[in-house]
């Protein structure tokens, strides 16, 4: 079998020293339940990394992204390491932005919530995710973070770049 990677943007929008983030509880079958991400998701065939994180930010949340960022991509595995044919590979591009309209709609994903910036750590976040807040704040510059999860969901490995 010969698998193609997932293409996906998650978004951090900034707001009050506050995130806006995607407590996700309204799906049954899905990777991230209760957990706190992000918002974005899969590129539609022939998008760009931008038109994805516009589309995705507007269906999700309501809002229009005036100014946005790309702050680096995330390349994510995960799955059984003794079947790497059946493993899962991602690249999330990932971005903040700190300029939008529009009001906030109800998301058939999870409950959007603005969290103090203090406070994401204590959340139910993945492993990796600490990593990469770690770095939004840290740095300005883009960056390439890799995280391997084990089939038990345990990160294993990180490289930074």
């Amino acid at each position: 079998m010969n698998r193609q990677p997932e293409l996906t943007t998650l978004c951090y929008i900034e707001k009050d020293n506050k995130y806006l983030m995607m407590h996700r509880v309204k799906k049954d079958k899905d990777i991230n339940k209760d957990k706190y991400i992000g918002v974005g998701g899969h590129f539609e065939y022939g998008e760009s990394p931008d038109e994805c994180l516009l589309r995705e930010v507007k269906e999700e949340t309501g809002l229009t992204l005036l100014k946005y960022k790309a702050r680096g991509v995330v390349t994510f595995i995960y799955g059984d390491a003794g079947r790497p044919e059946e493993r899962i590979v991602e690249y999330m591009h990932l971005y903040t932005a700190d300029e939008f309209e529009g009001e906030l709609i109800d998301c058939d994903e999870g409950e959007l919530e603005w969290i103090d910036k203090s406070a994401v750590f204590e959340l139910p976040i993945w492993e990796g995710d600490k990593i990469f807040f770690r770095l939004l704040e840290e740095r300005e510059d883009y960056f390439s973070l890799k995280l391997v999860y084990s089939e038990t969901d345990e990160l294993i490995e990180t490289v930074i770049k």
